[in-house]
């Protein structure tokens, strides 16, 4: 039983991820250490569920901090996060599968070697 609710507990992490300094490495896991016992005493699912509304409200209400990507990670808004585009489209979803597969790799390795193919040939 949780000693206090998911929205007392996201306020608690939002208070405390505002005080921390600008560039601030392991967000959550800075965030949860400043929670002290509160933080001891909540379970996983209680911290999991907690910092998850915290990165909404602090992309949210603080937008020239923090910046939620995509994947639901959260970034300081220092300029070094662009996101450009948020979606593949179906078919090049379905090629890129398909070439990952061909090549007996998952997708997430066959974007690193398109990205380190690319930047090759664009050096030549």
């Amino acid at each position: 039983m949780s000693i206090l609710s998911k929205g007392r507990i996201t306020n608690m992490m939002l208070e405390r991820l505002l005080d921390l300094p600008k560039g601030a490495k392991n967000l959550k896991e800075n965030v949860t250490l400043r929670l002290g016992m509160v933080g001891q005493l909540s379970t996983s699912r209680e911290i999991n569920a907690a910092w998850n509304e915290t990165k909404k409200k602090a992309a949210k209400l603080h937008p020239d901090k923090f910046i939620l990507d995509e994947r639901g990670v959260l970034h300081w808004n220092d300029g070094s996060v662009k996101i450009l585009d948020k979606t593949i489209s179906s078919a090049n979803f379905k090629k890129l599968n398909e070439l990952a597969d061909t090549e007996k790799c998952n997708v997430n390795s066959m974007v690193s070697k398109l990205i380190s193919s690319y930047k090759k040939n664009k050096k030549q």
